[in-house]
């Protein structure tokens, strides 16, 4: 579902999906800022664009490696998300201004992210110009109670088998609720870290991933795409995203 792209948005994305042109949604469209996962912007973050913009989403998807190997990239990105800041946050905040301004966006946009793009999404949630976000899997700050003080609506999903993040669902529920924001928040019991995604082979990661204990879950996956669309589909097709 790419799209040639001529807009400000070329500048900011490595990939963009666009929804079909339908008569019940002729467009324009809410707009979706996807963070990428630690693997970087690969098939599977392409193919989490486009259900997206099957649901009637446009879909932008910056790359934070800037075409370099995850590899050489994972410990300056990890920084920048425990200092909560950085170029990293820059390149979002840019990619959202840029979607909002598109023609062919109604001016909504909520962000997705997938373990270190769930931390990204996270934080962002409880910054300017985000209507909703879905964090999936990703790293909870300390200071999730100040993060989440005046946030956009949060849908989360995590894994109860995620080894990694013990407890993550119930202090991002504590948080939200502390804070009054509106949230579903919700651990699959049976899930690992990235039950929504599927790994590629080819990856020089996956056999690491594997023994960490990171796996797809086909129930817990369709699930938490049912409720991220149900969540959306409530809170980024407003007055002005009626797409």
């Amino acid at each position: 579902m790419t799209t040639p792209d001529r807009t400000a948005l070329a500048d900011q994305v490595g990939y963009l999906a666009v929804p079909v042109v339908t008569s019940d949604r002729p467009g324009p469209w809410p707009g979706v800022v996807l963070v990428h996962d630690v693997l970087g912007l690969g098939d599977d973050m392409r193919e989490q664009a486009d259900w997206l913009a099957a649901a009637g989403y446009l879909v932008a998807v910056p790359d934070l490696y800037e075409g370099r190997a995850a590899i050489r990239c994972l410990k300056g990105t990890f920084t920048q998300l425990s200092r909560q800041q950085g170029p990293a946050f820059d390149r979002l905040d840019a990619t959202r201004s840029a979607l909002a301004e598109d023609p062919r966006c109604t001016g909504q946009v909520g962000v997705i992210g997938y373990c270190m793009g769930g931390g990204f999404a996270l934080l962002l949630a409880g910054r300017p110009g985000w209507s909703a976000a879905s964090v999936n899997y990703g790293p909870v700050p300390d200071n999730v109670e100040d993060v989440l003080s005046g946030a956009c609506p949060v849908v989360a999903s995590f894994g109860g088998r995620d080894k990694g993040l013990v407890g993550a669902a119930q202090k991002v529920r504590a948080a939200a609720d502390a804070a009054g924001v509106p949230a579903d928040v919700k651990e699959y019991p049976d899930a690992r870290h990235g039950f929504i995604n599927r790994i590629s082979a080819a990856s020089p990661l996956t056999p690491v991933l594997k023994v960490a204990g990171v796996g797809y879950d086909h129930d817990a996956a369709a699930d938490a795409k049912r409720r991220i669309l149900a969540f959306f589909d409530e809170h980024l097709r407003g007055p002005i995203g009626l797409g």
